[in-house]
């Protein structure tokens, strides 16, 4: 345990970083969530929707640093690519 002033202040702010990042990351999960539900469900347009909100979420979240940049742009690259093989099936 934190014994000095200093570090009890550092661990209170380390833990409330801790959970406002888990939140973000939870956030971003879920959004991912959303587009791959609208994707199974076979519309594009909500697919397409959908998509640009996880987007805008992720984007966020990476230049905060919660994501590193290559994991946002492999997101964001499988679920555009999910989302025109709907436009081209249709």
């Amino acid at each position: 345990m934190a014994n000095s002033p200093q570090a009890r202040k550092r661990a209170r702010q380390a833990e409330k970083r801790r959970q406002h990042n888990a939140a973000m990351r939870s956030m971003v999960r879920t959004y991912l969530k959303k587009v791959n539900a609208a994707i199974a469900s076979g519309d594009q347009q909500s697919a397409q929707a959908a998509y640009q909100t996880a987007v805008s979420v992720l984007d966020k979240a990476t230049r905060k640093g919660k994501f590193h940049p290559n994991k946002a742009a492999r997101h964001k690259s499988r679920l555009n690519e999910k989302i025109k093989a709907l436009g081209a099936a249709a």
